[in-house]
């Protein structure tokens, strides 16, 4: 006789699995603004990048297994890509690339024996901030759509108390300076402080150009922490 596993025993098993790689890594923060979107991520690297541009005001960010995400962006901007050049630039959307990628992550988390160990992020920008979009997927493919803020990666739950009560007035009329701080905080929380280093930022300007996404430096995330 085989060896039997229950099915639920299994996803079980590759769902805790997947969890335990993630808390492993650093966590990131998204969060909806006045003048744009702000994604922040704790990464001490100056070389690999958690957060990335996929089209033109639509950004990817993700946490966990870093050569797992990185295959999930490039597969995305794969595909806007090729649905822009067929269509129009116009059609590509926030939307359809999170069903894309939950498609990929769910069919790998049931069918393949380890599921990616990734949370991932796909933001776009809109004309106001009701219309901006914040797609959270999960490591089997479970799509959340969030509307001010969203945190991925370990310790999630705790940041997302902390950055609730910086943004108990709400996201309107707040700079890109309050947002930050409230993000850099939040990650750092009581007992650490985070310089600009330690970061990673990259905004999606409201009232930018057609290509929204802009990294912030070392030097001007410092010059806007400090004080």
């Amino acid at each position: 006789m085989p060896f039997y596993v229950s099915p639920e025993q299994v996803m079980k098993d590759r769902a805790d699995y997947a969890r335990k790689g993630i808390a492993r890594g650093r966590s990131l923060v998204a969060a909806s603004y006045e003048g744009g979107i702000l994604l922040c991520a704790e990464n001490p690297s100056s070389r690999l990048r958690k957060i990335s541009e996929i089209y033109d005001r639509i950004a990817f960010a993700g946490v966990g297994k870093y050569n797992e995400f990185d295959q999930l962006r490039i597969a995305g901007i794969r595909a806007a890509d090729l649905k822009g050049y067929a269509y129009s630039r116009e059609d590509v959307d926030a939307r359809s690339l999170a069903n894309n990628y939950a498609q990929i992550l769910g069919q790998i988390f049931t069918h393949e024996m380890k599921p990616l160990e990734v949370e991932i992020l796909v933001a776009e920008v809109g004309p106001a901030p009701a219309d901006d979009r914040l797609f959270h997927l999960l490591y089997d493919g479970t799509v959340v759509d969030e509307s001010r803020f969203t945190v991925l990666g370990g310790e999630a739950e705790a940041i997302a108390e902390r950055l609730a009560r910086s943004f108990e007035d709400g996201l309107d009329g707040l700079d890109q300076r309050a947002v930050l701080r409230a993000s850099t905080a939040a990650l750092a929380g009581d007992d650490r402080v985070l310089s600009g280093r330690e970061l990673e930022v990259a905004v999606l300007e409201r009232q930018g150009a057609r290509r929204a996404f802009r990294r912030l430096s070392a030097e001007v995330l410092s010059e806007l922490l400090a004080g």
